[in-house]
Parts: structure tokens; sequence; C-alpha cells
């Protein structure tokens, strides 16, 4: 399960989860119950595997005192390629479905039968 490139990453965040648990000096027990999890999700947390959920690892950070280390993984700051993009791309209007329902030409009524009437609310029947 995962990617390749994924595990190498979890395995890295799970031992930097240990050392930052290990430096406060506390269990793996003790960290369970601080964040309302089981030591086993802890234990597998540490472990890198990918099967733990992000609320237990955000639930963990809390107790750790990292959770603004969470908030900051993915800085669109930061992200380069992103922002290289939305420049390339330059900014664009959005047209809501309803609005280019509007604009198209009305068609002829033999024609009209064939398709589905679509409400500009989204409805389609």
């Amino acid at each position: 399960m995962g990617s390749p490139k994924a595990k190498p990453a979890l395995e890295r965040l799970g031992q930097d989860v240990r050392n930052a648990r290990l430096r406060r000096g506390i269990a793996v027990a003790d960290l369970a119950v601080r964040a309302g999890t089981s030591p086993s999700s802890i234990a597998r947390l540490e472990r890198g595997d990918p099967g733990v959920a992000i609320g237990t690892l955000a639930d963990v950070l809390v107790v750790l005192g990292l959770l603004d280390r969470l908030a900051d993984l993915i800085d669109v700051r930061k992200d380069d390629l992103g922002l290289a993009l939305a420049t390339e791309n330059g900014p664009r209007r959005g047209r809501s479905f309803a609005a280019k329902l509007r604009k198209q030409k009305p068609q002829s009524e033999g024609a009209q039968e064939l398709q589905d009437v679509v409400d500009p609310d989204g409805a389609s029947f």
C-alpha cells in the first residue's frame, strides 16, 4: 500500500515523532492516553505505517507541542511549482454552471427534446 517514494518519508516522520517523544521523556502508553489513541497506533505511527490516520498524527503533535509544524507542512507560499503555474496561467475568473447555461444559444425544439433538461440550479431531469 502506498507509493515507494512515500515509504521513506513516512518512516522518517515516524522516527522524528519517536525522537520528539523520547526527548520529552514520554512513554508510549502515556502519549497514547494523552492523544486519545492506543499504544499500538503510536507504535505504528513511529514505524511509519501509512495506515495511521492523519487525525492521530495531529493529536500526537498536539501532545508534543508541535501542531504548528503540521499546519506548515504544505505552505502554498513556498510551493514553487504551484506559484509558477499560477503565474503562467494568469488570473482566471470562474463561471458558474448556471451562467454557462444562460450564455448558450437556445436550441431548436427537436434537438431540445433529445437532450436532458438542465435546471440552472444544477438539477437534471
